[in-house]
């Protein structure tokens, strides 16, 4: 089998299990922040005025992948450069404006941004460079595949489009605005897991390493933006499951 072909046949398997990358940063990355905290000096700021701003500017690079997302898909309409995994690829329209002027692929961005903070809030210099490693990898192959079905399906137009636009680094000078408005209820719809599970990882690390620690020191805008954004998780999943206020014709 030529590599093109097998690269994109290991790109759709991998977009079907994409949700054990993060789960793999998560249980890899606990493992190294417990040791961090069972033994302080495997991370130069341990027990330092200076650790907890660490910890926030980790917080601050998911929530910039988290923002990322939301931008991003709140501008799309339905059925655009998605994919599931019973139908396969989907994509009614090429998206060329907004976040995709500017990038590709920025969802796969906003995802990287997401996790990399949480790799991040290890202290663990090698696992940050091994999840960089390990995220390019694993998307490239899935970003190969999604470009490969686009450019069967738009041809030229994807072609045209794609020679301009990088696949994962942004270029600003090409920003061209969306004529499709933003969309809450596709946000509130389509990404209402995200914001939750992020604070609440924060938040249980932070409580994890004050208990090792016993110094019970305890971050409390962690713990009251993962209860807010707990019952906020909780009140969205019932109307998306229970009623039709976050449907939207088109979106």
């Amino acid at each position: 089998m030529a590599l093109q072909e097998e690269m994109e046949i290991q790109g759709n398997w991998l977009f079907k299990y994409r949700s054990y990358l993060p789960l793999t940063v998560f249980l890899v990355g606990t493992v190294l922040y417990l040791r961090r905290e069972i033994y302080p000096s495997t991370f130069f700021l341990e027990d330092t005025p200076y650790e907890i701003y660490y910890e926030m500017f980790a917080l601050a690079i998911s929530l910039v992948g988290f923002f990322i997302r939301v931008y991003t898909v709140g501008h799309t309409p339905k059925a655009t450069s998605g994919r599931n995994t019973k139908a396969g690829q989907i994509a009614d329209k090429l998206n060329t404006a907004g976040a995709y002027s500017i990038v590709r692929h920025p969802l796969y961005l906003g995802n990287f941004f997401m996790w990399l903070g949480v790799a991040m809030l290890c202290g663990h210099i090698w696992f940050i460079v091994a999840f960089v490693l390990m995220f390019w990898i694993y998307y490239e192959r899935i970003m190969f595949s999604e470009e490969q079905f686009l450019r069967k399906k738009f041809g030229d137009s994807y072609l045209e489009w794609s020679k301009n636009v990088p696949a994962f680094f942004l270029r600003f000078s090409n920003y061209k605005k969306t004529d499709i408005p933003f969309s809450w209820k596709k946000v509130l719809k389509n990404e209402r897991t995200g914001l939750f599970e992020l604070f609440l990882v924060f938040c249980l690390y932070d409580i994890a390493g004050e208990l090792i620690g016993k110094t019970y020191k305890f971050n409390y805008f962690l713990i009251v933006m993962t209860i807010l954004t707990g019952v906020g998780y909780f009140v969205l999943r019932y109307l998306y499951k229970k009623t039709t206020l976050l449907n939207e014709e088109n979106r």
